[in-house]
């Protein structure tokens, strides 16, 4: 066997790897299936995989209330917590993302309730005056007030979206009346300025999304959602804002 061959032959391992962890790094989340209830009973499981509880009086195919899945969060939570007394846990985020009032009553024939209001003297939602010259396709030029205005208000319209989503089990595709805010209020705990990092979870480093996905996909019991599917991107945009001034610390635990 000659030096060559013999090089050729220790590198199809290599490669064989590096292939094998790539196509590991696209895999989706994956399913962290809970113990069967005895009973019958939905069982709904912690991100950690490991701690769960039954939504007493509710079997499987069945859709729980808010209600009875919030109690079960909570009696979760504070499994985790009494187990993890050292763990580092905030109870309320850094700051408070919301465009407006989510709980604001839409106008009759109006916009629908916790959308940005529309903006005096102006069309569609749009700020009124002349438009800069990146509006005329300047990319680096200059912009104007209006510009500036434009675009905080789409952002927030997007945030506000990624809000909505986040509080609503059925929005997120949850099967089980399970909604993201119920273990992560108002976002806290997300830590989106530590991504990319290695997540336990998923065994492999994972950006925000995938955590997100593995969230829908186990405790909500919903199936991943596309990396191009606006749900996805508006509930990062809402988590990020909800972390907005956090300095960026990829690879923190």
């Amino acid at each position: 066997m000659t030096r060559k061959t013999l090089l050729a032959l220790l590198a199809v391992p290599a490669f064989a790897v590096g292939g094998a962890v790539l196509a590991g790094s696209n895999a989706g989340p994956p399913r962290h299936d809970s113990p069967p209830s005895k009973s019958g009973n939905v069982v709904v499981a912690l991100c950690d995989g490991e701690t769960t509880a039954e939504i007493p009086g509710v079997k499987e195919g069945e859709t729980p209330t808010r209600e009875q899945a919030r109690v079960v969060v909570d009696q979760l939570m504070g499994d985790w917590r009494r187990k993890n007394p050292d763990a580092r846990w905030e109870d309320t985020p850094v700051r408070l993302a919301q465009a407006v009032d989510p709980q604001r009553t839409a106008p009759a024939g109006g916009a629908p309730a916790g959308t940005a209001p529309a903006v005096e003297g102006k069309a569609g939602g749009l700020p009124s005056g002349p438009p800069g010259d990146i509006q005329s396709g300047h990319i680096y030029g200059a912009f104007s007030e209006r510009d500036e205005r434009l675009w905080k208000e789409e952002t927030d319209r997007f945030v506000q979206e990624g809000h909505r989503i986040f509080h609503d089990a059925k929005a997120v595709g949850g099967t089980i009346a399970v909604s993201c805010d119920m273990c992560h209020p108002d976002g806290a705990n997300t830590h989106p300025e530590t991504y990319p990092k290695f997540q336990v979870q998923l065994g492999r480093v994972a950006l925000l999304r995938d955590m997100i996905n593995w969230c829908i996909q186990n405790p909500a019991r919903g199936q991943p959602l596309p990396d191009d599917d606006a749900r996805l991107k508006a509930m990062e945009a809402y988590i990020l804002a909800q972390r907005k001034g956090v300095p960026l610390d990829p690879g923190k635990h």
